[in-house]
């Protein structure tokens, strides 16, 4: 059964990279079509910055230096005979 599962999820893994690629593909402006996700998480920030944009801009660097540090110890988890830690 989990073979199953897991032709099913690669099937939609593929499907939803395929969609990716295609609307990438037929766009022309990524600055425009990207603008309100990054106006969103820009909202984000100063809303937990309670409308600060200093501290919002601390938000957004702790936040982006969270996800550095997830990458590094995703990068290492996944190298063999390496010790985590």
């Amino acid at each position: 059964m989990a073979t199953q599962s897991n032709d099913v999820s690669s099937a939609a893994s593929l499907l939803g990279r395929i969609g990716a690629h295609t609307k990438w593909a037929n766009t022309t402006d990524r600055t425009a079509a990207t603008a309100p996700a990054r106006a969103a998480l820009e909202q984000k920030f100063l809303d937990q910055a309670d409308g600060d944009p200093v501290r919002a801009a601390n938000i957004r660097k702790a936040y982006y230096q969270r996800l550095a540090l997830k990458s590094v110890q995703a990068r290492r988890a996944g190298r063999p005979g390496e010790r985590n830690g």
